[in-house]
């Protein structure tokens, strides 16, 4: 089933913001004849209502299909919501930069627990709590890979990057490899085998190649109906006085709505529906470039499971004060994420009594959520989260059609963020793990020195060296990588390299790897 690339197959796994029923877009000959007067009339008196009638005044010069286009872009927008989203995201962009010190509180105790500090026969008891929910098909994953790799020199999905490991795998067949051999580690424990549900957030740019790629690689080895990919939704690009920006005479300029946009896209796409129909009760969602990601975490699921969850945060210990990561804290009462920027220095440096940083738990974008709470999002909570406003450079069409790129900010981009409906959730939990296990972003090129692939390489080479180190073997040498195939996260090592000696470069494989490396 997985090389069998015909328009049915796509339909069922691939589903697209500008059809929702999940068939790849059509071409708007295909859906509709041309634009009559009747239509440009009737869309005018709907635009003139909103002050946004400006987007048709290039109507005349226009041909059909390039009616055709703009109609649909207009009719992608929600009217009604147009000035609510420009006037909430002014409020927003006004209160940048404001200090949230005085309304500040920490994670309480009971809210957070530490991997490093956990009792062993409590970690013992999440894992086997969440390996028993994999097991019975109630666990999914959502993985944010809308971006493309363009700040890596990769002009292509980021998921299909290549880090320069040994085995040559990209970030997306890593992560597909740790969802199988999850699968099977939770089939052991529990005697049943229940399949993870690969949720998948493209965007309009990355659907295409990124489908393609699953099926040129057969899946990776999991079922293709467990595979759905769905596209992020796009917001309006806005002039500084609300009037939405063309792009080209017949196109409206639109930016990516953030990976906040994945509730809205999850339920207009079915999304939700398809989790409630497959029995999937939580969530485990996460960016493409951390290749040090526990997919599908069964101690974390088993944790918020068992503390009864509806939203949860995998944090890292800041490194230090000034470190520009927004840290998981309460704001009068609620649960959110807080930009370095909102701290100042003096809030960011406070230490407790045992020296550790009282505004310490770094957000990774790695979360949980449970369905039911998804579920109330769709209905009810998207349409009031906070809007993150950026001022932009936008290429625009002046008044004689001509398109321009301005050489200073000219409009607004307007993003939501993931992690805004923490303060939603009625029982929010964060769990700390070492940033040395569990976090390596992905982000720039080498050039940067600093979260780009020869980074991502050494800390999964040192990851890998400790597994075998702690397992009883030894490793001569820093290059060292592991299968997900032969270890999810260390265990089970013992037989293949207690009381060995390896000599760098190593690379232990399972027999449905590539021949690349060696035992």
């Amino acid at each position: 089933m997985g090389r069998n690339n015909n328009n049915a197959h796509q339909q069922t796994h691939v589903r697209r913001h500008r059809n929702a029923g999940g068939a790849t877009a059509k071409s708007p000959k295909a859906t509709k004849s041309s634009p009559t007067m009747t239509d440009y009339l009737s869309l005018h008196s709907r635009l003139a209502q909103v002050g946004q009638e400006h987007l048709l005044k290039f109507w005349p010069e226009l041909s059909d299909d390039e009616r055709t286009e703009l109609v649909r872009d207009i009719e992608e927008l929600n009217l009604d919501e147009i000035k609510q989203y420009f006037d909430r995201a002014t409020l927003s962009m006004n209160e940048n930069g404001i200090k949230l010190d005085d309304r500040l509180q920490p994670l309480p105790e009971g809210k957070l627990i530490s991997i490093a500090r956990a009792p062993e026969q409590k970690l013992r008891s999440y894992q086997e709590e969440g390996l028993l929910q994999i097991s019975r098909g109630h666990v999914a994953v959502l993985l944010m890979a809308g971006g493309q790799g363009t700040r890596l020199g990769f002009d292509h999905p980021k998921g299909m990057y290549d880090v320069g490991l040994q085995s040559r795998k990209t970030l997306f067949r890593i992560q597909a490899e740790r969802i199988l051999k999850l699968e099977e580690l939770a089939q052991k424990a529990n005697g049943q085998r229940g399949h993870i549900t690969w949720y998948i957030m493209t965007s309009e740019h990355t659907v295409q190649p990124t489908y393609d790629y699953f099926v040129v690689n057969n899946f990776f080895g999991l079922k293709a109906e467990n595979v759905l990919l769905f596209e992020q939704g796009s917001l309006p690009c806005f002039e500084y006085d609300g009037r939405i920006i063309l792009d080209e005479k017949h196109r409206v300029a639109r930016a990516p709505d953030g990976n906040g946009g994945i509730y809205r896209a999850m339920k207009r796409q079915g999304i939700l529906d398809d989790m409630q129909k497959r029995g999937v009760l939580y969530l485990h969602a996460h960016s493409v470039d951390n290749i040090l990601i526990k997919v599908a975490d069964p101690v974390f699921i088993g944790y918020c499971v068992q503390e009864k969850a509806e939203c949860a945060a995998k944090v890292v210990e800041k490194a230090a004060p000034n470190e520009a990561v927004g840290v998981v804290a309460i704001v009068d009462g609620k649960y959110q994420v807080v930009e370095y920027s909102e701290i100042s220095a003096k809030t960011a440096e406070m230490r407790n009594s045992d020296g550790r940083l009282t505004f310490s738990a770094g957000n990774i974008c790695n979360h949980f959520f449970s369905s039911s709470f998804l579920q109330k999002i769709g209905s009810t909570f998207e349409q009031e989260l906070k809007l993150h406003v950026a001022k932009k450079k936008i290429p625009f069409v002046d008044n004689a059609g001509k398109r321009l790129t301005p050489d200073k900010p000219n409009g607004i981009k307007i993003e939501k963020f993931v992690f805004d409906v923490f303060e939603f959730a009625q029982k929010f939990v964060a769990m700390e793990v070492p940033r040395e296990e569990e976090f390596s972003a992905l982000k720039n090129s080498d050039v940067a020195g600093k979260d780009c692939p020869s980074t991502a390489r050494s800390d999964l080479h040192r990851l890998h060296k400790k597994y075998i180190e702690s397992a009883g073997g030894i490793v001569h040498g820093d290059i060292c990588e592991i299968s997900p195939f032969v270890t999810y996260a260390g265990e089970n090592l013992a037989s293949q390299v207690e009381g060995k000696s390896f000599t760098s470069p190593v690379y232990l494989r399972d027999t449905r790897d590539p021949l690349h490396g060696h035992l």
